[in-house]
């Protein structure tokens, strides 16, 4: 019923069948009784509230809270009742945390929202009666034909109509969708591909009929009915055909296409998991905690009933003269009677269930994010982009992470290659200043001269310009392919006006190391291939091309050369191309390869082979049979190919560098020596990844790399767990990495959950390539979910890692160049992965000590007059705790960088322990036992207590007595909950001081206040005079110094016997760090960083003037930062630590 109402109103598109009819340009038959199909609007939505479902969705979620959901009912209760205290004490601060709450999570998805905003009202051109419109991209509808320009994304899944290229095909990067940044090409229909203008597209009648949406990437079935002078052809659709959203156009003026899957029905949104409430292990650890209050206040409130009527037995206590009942109650249901009784003792004891925390940890957890974005040290200079926060609710969870899952394209490198080496003829060579320069040996000729480039040296360099798939861009449409004189010098190639574009990176860099040393590729037209030689051009006639596969791990081409010869030139990896070689400096070459694949280079060996005129036409045979057999194709061409690529001359090596971005091999070995396993997941080819992995410090050189990899049935994938479990276990001493590609993980995961996980397990490092987005989702949660529960956080930067940045517990996406999606459905954003190692080291080490002595200090503290039941938690105890979760610093942030293994202490949620949370427990009953019976005792029946000596009369020992006691256990409760947070302090600044002393001398201004003057609005004021009266006494006095020191000497004992007999990691380095993170004593110690420039703001400043304290210039700041700090620039763990969270010392002298 409800999935009918939804079709109804237009929310479930209903699919009748299994396939969808687009009308190109949405030209409807006009006869029949035609039924247009619904499909989706092309809105991306990343947000989680609407204006409709706010309010409900978001109390729903608040109320799934056991505190929230508690003190609703405590709430309603104390309408219908008659209780103790009044419903206020527990409406108002439940509404408070309710409307702050909602406040900080409606702003969150503001933010969404805008993000989304900016996406759905891009501008578009689309087709649309006979002329091109400008449009927003929502508004793009399916069966719309899009023009899409050069370099701008597809803002739908499109089938290609036609390019501005006369065969119709285009170039398209999906390194958003899968990773891979080589160019694809991408075709249309022959009878489209000539609809080149918008009166041709127009007047197209054509009909693509292809299947539901589907979140494969890489599957795509449909067919084109085109119309022709009344003859209907038929044309196949396949992936080559689709233009996916988020992919991007290279090398093709424009395109245009019709829309076949739009918003979220599209490829990439399908990849997108449904965006759910991610809770925090410190959140789950503090509903087990109140479940265990709950039990605890049930026992109190049954103990207390049934005492009560155990108590009302005698006829005396049942109806006391003072207290006589009414008829109703004489005659009222004793069931009814002891119900009522138990919920007013639920009422009175509800206190020990801290409404009051939740208010706490919301502030906390909002005011606290800012201090990631403030922080100079996750900003990044060259982007101009700081580190932000979109969920604030799991910054403690940032200090409980075990698995990271990271994305390899964009996030570990930069999405670029770069020549470093090579070796020809058995000579290593590098480029210094765009000249071959022999090793050993240095770039002394003068610039402008010709480099002397001898035969083999010069016929690597031609081998490299001509082996490829490279196709060439140019800034000047109109300017022919070779055409004028595009060299500014002999030995250089301006490359002001043309760019390459290939299907693989490597190609690239060595087709511009090439054009830079002065052997450049100029272009191509259809067969004819020219290349200009310091100057020189020369043509080559391209005859066969012999295409890459990752079977032969190599390609070829066969060319006939400006004499007339012909020649193939072949590169691949090493272990495809020196076993056919026959001649040339094989075993120098392989040893140059090992000491560049050591260097961490990706490595291409470049080979030749001449060919008399009979062979050539004995090949040229061989693969033209092949390409034209009817049957087993595909195994005639590998041998047509084998049989070509043989008796090989060795030319050289090349070696590319795969740039990494700033230190990821640093920030990788962090995570690792905190603990933290890394798993790499990507969508590239396994050799790119491994290449990258062991350039990046995730494989190390001497781990044994395990492989999983082309298992084509469940009992292959089966055995070969098996061999790699038994192999790991017989080489334990060794560190072992596992390699699995996308199909063998689907097999794996299919029916060997349980024997992948245990390989995985015993390995110190994974790396899955080919993987399709919801693939890398799977894994994740397959980590989620396995009995040890661990807390995962996946990172990534472009559209295909959405899937697993929303499934693991903490989603971080970096600031790349493949658009936003990332960032907008990530909880934090960065620039680099570098800033990975500061915001778990650091802010995850810190917000998760914080939150956790926050939780169970609320715990611990957790009555008397209504005002003061109301004013205890939100008033007189609130902010040291506040303060002390913004800015406590267990060890000096630089301590915890250098030193990642004490993110370990932190780990598995150590600090929310059962242990540790029965202690604070019985540390809050001791204390109150303490409060009550000391009180009691030292008062007794001393009746000097109660004023100046004096003895009272009965009329004032009745009305002072119990109210007066009551003030003395609340006085002593304030001062010792405070002092006890002040002890668990370690990092003092002046705002500490001012919270601590300022909350006591605070509670006693306020009693003296509300106790000291008759309020007329109070129906009844029990609290008049008692709190001067008690400060009157000296004994008073004595007995509250006496009480607070019994509660807190034996937890200073323990605590200086566990730091000299049990020291943890942790504490031995707060010793280290001492002279670092001294007590700060003015303001301007939160602004003052490293180098000494002040950031002191206007607040700041101000405070300085008032308080007059602080006299500390911008150049005593910078004194006394370089007297303390003791740590170099050089250091590799972000020694510029520049955040606010660094409070910077500052000697006593300067203050």
């Amino acid at each position: 019923m409800l999935r009918w109402i939804r079709q109804q109103l237009g929310f479930d598109p209903p699919h009748q069948s299994e396939t969808r009819t687009i009308y190109v340009a949405n030209r409807f038959p006009q006869h029949g009784h035609y039924v247009p199909q619904r499909f989706a609007d092309n809105r991306i939505i990343s947000s989680k509230y609407t204006i409709w479902n706010f309010v409900p969705k978001n109390l729903f979620e608040q109320f799934r809270r056991i505190a929230n959901f508690y003190f609703l009912i405590i709430f309603l209760v104390q309408l219908m009742i008659d209780t103790p205290t009044s419903p206020v004490t527990s409406g108002l601060p439940l509404f408070f945390v309710i409307t702050v709450t909602a406040i900080k999570q409606g702003y969150e998805d503001w933010l969404r929202h805008k993000a989304d905003n900016e996406v759905n009202g891009a501008p578009v051109f689309v087709v649309r009666s006979g002329s091109l419109v400008q449009t927003r991209s929502k508004n793009i509808r399916v069966g719309d034909i899009v023009r899409v320009a050069k370099d701008e994304t597809f803002p739908v899944d499109l089938v290609l109509l036609s390019s501005d290229r006369p065969d119709g095909t285009c170039h398209i990067t999906t390194a958003s969708l899968d990773g891979e940044t080589n160019l694809k090409t991408h075709y249309s229909v022959a009878e489209t591909s000539v609809c080149q203008s918008v009166s041709q597209l127009e007047a197209l009648q054509a009909v693509v009929e292809c299947q539901q949406p589907d979140a494969d990437l890489y599957r795509f079935v449909g067919r084109m009915t085109v119309t022709q002078q009344g003859e209907e052809i038929v044309r196949p659709l396949g992936p080559e055909n689709l233009l996916l959203r988020g992919a991007r156009l290279k090398n093709t003026k424009e395109i245009f296409g019709v829309a076949v899957y739009t918003g979220m029905e599209s490829k990439m949104a399908l990849n997108y998991k449904c965006k759910s409430q991610k809770r925090s292990a410190v959140e789950k650890s503090m509903n087990t905690f109140l479940i265990i209050y709950l039990g605890i206040l049930l026992f109190e409130a049954i103990l207390s009933t049934i005492l009560k009527y155990a108590w009302q037995a005698e006829d005396e206590w049942d109806e006391p003269f003072y207290n006589q009942k009414t008829e109703q109650e004489r005659n009222s249901s004793p069931i009814l009677k002891f119900i009522s009784d138990f919920l007013a003792f639920l009422v009175l004891y509800n206190f020990i269930i801290p409404i009051s925390l939740y208010v706490t940890v919301e502030m906390q957890k909002f005011l606290g994010s800012f201090f990631i974005g403030w922080d100079l040290d996750l900003y990044h200079e060259e982007s101009d982009q700081k580190a932000q926060v979109n969920t604030s609710d799991l910054n403690e969870e940032l200090g409980q992470v075990e698995y990271v899952f990271t994305d390899k394209t964009g996030t570990l490198t930069e999405n670029e290659m770069q020549f470093r080496e090579c070796s020809i003829n058995g000579t290593k060579y590098r480029e210094v200043n765009g000249k071959l320069v022999p090793e050993g040996m240095t770039d002394d000729s003068p610039d402008g001269s010709t480099p002397h480039l001898i035969g083999e040296e010069l016929l690597f360099l031609k081998a490299v310009s001509l082996c490829h798939t490279v196709h060439i861009s140019y800034d000047q449409p109109d300017c022919p392919v070779g055409g004028g004189d595009p060299f500014s010098h002999a030995n250089g190639f301006s490359s002001s006006h043309m760019e390459y574009y290939a299907s693989s990176p490597d190609e690239k860099a060595l087709v511009e190391a090439a054009k830079r040393i002065g052997v450049a590729f100029t272009g191509s037209n259809g067969d004819t291939m020219e290349i200009k030689t310091f100057g020189k051009s020369e043509k080559y006639k391209l005859l066969h091309l012999l295409e890459f596969d990752a079977d032969r791990r190599r390609m070829s081409v066969i060319l006939q050369t400006p004499s007339g010869g012909q020649v193939l030139f072949t590169k691949g990896a090493e272990s495809a191309i020196l076993p056919f070689t026959t001649s040339g400096e094989i075993e120098k070459t392989r040893l140059h390869v090992d000491e560049f694949a050591l260097k961490g280079l990706r490595t291409l060996v470049v080979a030749c082979r001449h060919f008399s005129p009979e062979e050539y036409i004995d090949v040229d045979r061989r693969l033209n049979a092949a390409r034209t057999a009817l049957q087993q194709r595909e195994e005639r061409l590998q041998e047509a190919f084998s049989y070509i690529e043989r008796d090989l001359q060795l030319l050289g090596a090349t070696g590319v560098e795969d740039k990494l971005q700033d230190k990821v091999q640093e920030t990788i070995e962090a995570l690792r020596l905190a603990g933290i396993k890394v798993w790499v997941l990507t969508g590239d080819k396994h050799e790119t990844a491994v290449s990258v992995s062991l350039s990046c410090g995730h494989f190390h050189r001497t781990m044994n790399i395990l492989e999983l990899l082309q298992q084509r049935s469940d009992n292959e994938c089966a055995e070969q767990l098996r061999r790699l479990a038994r192999r790991i276990k017989e080489d334990h001493v060794i560190q072992h990495g596992l390699v699995v590609d996308g199909a063998s993980l689907s097999l794996a995961l299919r029916e060997h959950e349980k024997l992948f996980m245990e390989v995985c397990k015993n390995v110190s490092a994974v790396l899955c390539c080919r993987m399709a987005p919801l693939q890398k989702a799977k894994v994740v949660r397959l980590l989620k979910t396995s009995p040890e529960k661990p807390i995962t956080l996946a990172i990534g930067d472009g559209a295909n890692d959405v899937s697993m940045i929303q499934e693991a517990h903490v989603g971080i996406g970096i600031m790349g160049k493949e658009g936003r999606q990332a960032v907008r459905n990530s909880d934090y954003a960065i620039a680099r992965f570098k800033f990975l190692a500061k915001l778990l080291l650091v802010h995850g080490h810190f917000y998760y000590i914080r939150i956790a002595t926050l939780v169970q200090y609320f715990f611990y503290k957790t009555l008397y007059d209504s005002v003061y039941l109301t004013l205890y938690n939100i008033c007189f105890t609130s902010l040291p705790i506040l303060v002390y979760s913004l800015f406590e610093q267990l060890v000096h942030p630089h301590v915890l960088q250098s030193k990642p293994g004490l993110y370990r202490d932190i780990s598995k949620n150590s600090l929310l322990s059962f242990r540790t949370f029965l202690y604070w427990t019985l540390l809050g009953f001791c204390h109150a036992f303490i409060f009550f019976f000391g009180s009691y005792i030292l008062m007794g029946e001393d009746t000097t207590l109660m004023g100046n000596g004096q003895i009272l009369r009965a009329n004032r020992q009745l009305m002072f007595g119990n109210w007066t006691f009551g003030t003395l256990v609340f006085t002593v409760m304030v001062i010792t909950v405070t002092l006890k947070l002040a002890l668990e302090t370690h990092f003092w600044t002046w705002m500490h001081h001012f919270v601590t002393w300022g909350s006591i001398a605070f509670y006693f201004i306020f009693s003296l206040f509300y106790g000291g003057i008759i309020w007329p609005f109070l129906h009844t004021q029990d609290m008049y005079f008692v709190f001067v009266q008690l400060l009157s006494s000296g004994s008073a006095w004595f007995a509250i110094i006496i009480i607070v020191i019994t509660c807190l000497f034996p937890d200073v004992v323990k605590k200086v016997m566990y730091r000299h007999l049990f020291p943890t990691s942790t504490q031995t380095s707060q010793s280290l760090s001492a002279s670092q993170a001294q007590a700060l004593s003015c303001v301007e110690s939160l602004c003052c960083y490293q180098h000494g420039q002040s950031g002191c703001s206007r607040l700041a400043r101000l405070l300085e003037h008032m308080t007059g304290q602080c006299k500390a210039s911008a150049n005593s700041c910078q004194a006394s930062s370089r007297s303390n700090r003791s740590w170099s620039d050089t250091e590799n763990f972000y020694s510029n630590d520049r955040s606010i969270l660094t409070l910077s010392p500052i000697e006593a002298s300067h203050c």
